[in-house]
């Protein structure tokens, strides 16, 4: 018969679960000394892949070990080990590493290709909860992540030994990626999709280029620059000199001083009633940062500009708002 638990008693047995999964992550922490730096050296001095493998369960975590490595500068990719000793242990080359998951160390799958991990001398990182495991032994470097107790009340399933040996994996990338010197413009390369991929774009992913920047001369006469301004649907125009340097904007604010002013749209040059040294970007800015600048100056465009100030590009809030950088 089903117990018949209130919520009361199914909160308190998801707290008490995770209660036991955060002392199986607190039993990391002292493990995690000379050979955790070996593990780090061994991938930092890989000139291939690093191939994580692992079986049932520590494969599920395996795949998203080599994902995290994969994403953050550490190439990475997962061979199931049952399809390993089928013809999939060819995708492992001599430049190459191997990460084997399995907290018994003693996975049937895992201890098949190692003969094979072994004969081509690559360097062999094992994950495993039994120093004393097959695995454990064979291996190049053995981190042990070994916990009290899995979360589930019959310490069978695998619940905080899982958690464990991700934390392990995760500690490893990050370890990875600032020994790198891996940076947020790595990570927008490596994620060019999705919301996060879109915050991290470049000016230079979304800026208007070529003929669709809007541009005109100093000497141009307002007139002419209205119709450049309407033509190129930015609400401003850039004011360059013949080389195309950066001198000023006209943009709507200017138009009504201009009027204000009872400036004549047919003998009124840009050059006296455009706005000199204008806020501006870089192509090399992230999107994000071009955001900032808009709302920190409340203006809706920006000429994208190179070191020489140079005109390169053109964006605005429009083009941020259909890149999903907003």
């Amino acid at each position: 018969m089903q117990p018949d638990y209130s919520d009361a008693d199914l909160v308190e047995l998801g707290r008490q679960a995770l209660i036991v999964e955060i002392d199986g992550l607190r039993a990391q922490l002292p493990r995690l000394g000379t050979d955790f730096a070996r593990a780090c050296r061994i991938c930092l001095n890989c000139r291939g892949r690093i191939v994580v493998t692992g079986m049932g369960k520590s494969g599920h975590v395996g795949g998203k070990i080599a994902a995290t490595l994969a994403s953050t500068g550490t190439p990475s990719f997962f061979v199931h080990p049952g399809e390993a000793s089928h013809g999939d242990i060819g995708m492992i080359t001599r430049d190459d590493a191997v990460l084997a998951l399995s907290n018994s160390g003693e996975t049937e799958e895992i201890l098949t290709i190692l003969p094979v991990i072994k004969r081509l001398g690559v360097p062999l990182i094992a994950f495993t909860g039994n120093e004393q495991s097959a695995l454990a032994r064979t291996a190049s470097v053995h981190l042990d992540i070994r916990v009290p107790a899995e979360a589930c009340p019959m310490n069978l399933a695998p619940t905080a030994s899982t958690t464990a040996a991700l934390a392990v994996g995760d500690a490893l990338a990050v370890a990875l990626l600032k020994a790198r010197g891996f940076t947020e413009q790595d990570f927008a390369r490596a994620h060019p999709a999705g919301a996060l991929g879109r915050r991290l774009l470049y000016v230079k992913d979304i800026m208007r280029t070529g003929a669709h920047i809007p541009t005109v001369r100093v000497d141009t006469t307002l007139a002419e620059g209205l119709m450049e301004v309407t033509l190129k649907g930015l609400g401003m125009t850039a004011v360059a000199d013949d080389s195309l340097h950066l001198l000023g904007v006209f943009t709507d604010g200017d138009l009504r001083r201009a009027l204000d002013g009872h400036a004549d749209l047919h003998s009124t040059r840009m050059d006296q009633v455009m706005t000199v040294g204008p806020k501006s970007a870089s192509p090399t800015m992230l999107a994000a940062e071009a955001v900032h600048l808009m709302e920190k100056h409340r203006i809706t465009s920006l000429v994208v500009i190179d070191a020489d100030n140079k005109i390169v590009g053109a964006l605005n809030v429009h083009d941020l708002l259909r890149a999903g950088v907003f």
